[in-house]
């Protein structure tokens, strides 16, 4: 298979999927190095196509369903298995994690969490990892941007973040 033929198989697979897929996915399924497709997926974001990198792998650019809506919250590193729980639990998806930085000035990291499984693997990796979450960067203060089936469970989360207190104040 040539390079734009590997390219266009990425898209369409990413495009049709219904969760992340990960690199070493794509390899097997196509028969090449995990780390020819981190390349590939970096040349097709580099032409325009809409790709972000998750903790469980590669998302085509959708749109989200449900409301848009953000948190402001504050915890240590002890505090995310509850807080990202009491998000997913009353049925929003947790679509990133934003920091502001001294330099860089805001970081996103795409998340994509809509369950408790979802949250588990996450830390599961954040387990195996020696990297540090990006609320390290700002002393455990983040937004989060969720994706929610209405106001009442946009309502349902902020109730659930002020109980374990983690919810910045107004």
């Amino acid at each position: 298979m040539r390079a734009d033929e590997r390219r266009a198989a990425i898209k369409c697979i990413l495009e049709q999927a219904d969760q992340p897929v990960s690199a070493s996915v794509l390899a097997a399924r196509l028969g090449v190095s995990r780390q020819v497709i981190v390349g590939d997926v970096a040349l097709l974001r580099a032409r325009g196509l809409d790709v972000s990198a998750t903790p469980r792998g590669y998302v085509s650019g959708r749109a989200v369903s449900g409301l848009l809506r953000q948190v402001a919250c504050h915890h240590d590193a002890a505090g995310m298995r509850s807080e990202l729980n009491a998000m997913v639990d009353q049925g929003c998806t947790v679509l990133d994690v934003i920091v502001e930085h001294p330099i860089y000035g805001q970081l996103t990291g795409p998340l994509q969490m809509s369950s408790r499984y979802d949250v588990e693997e996450f830390l599961r990796r954040c387990d195996r990892s020696d990297a540090r979450p990006l609320s390290d960067l700002t002393e455990g203060i983040h937004l989060h941007t969720l994706a929610c089936p209405d106001e009442a469970a946009f309502q349902r989360v902020l109730a659930a973040l002020r109980k374990l207190g983690v919810l910045l104040p107004d």
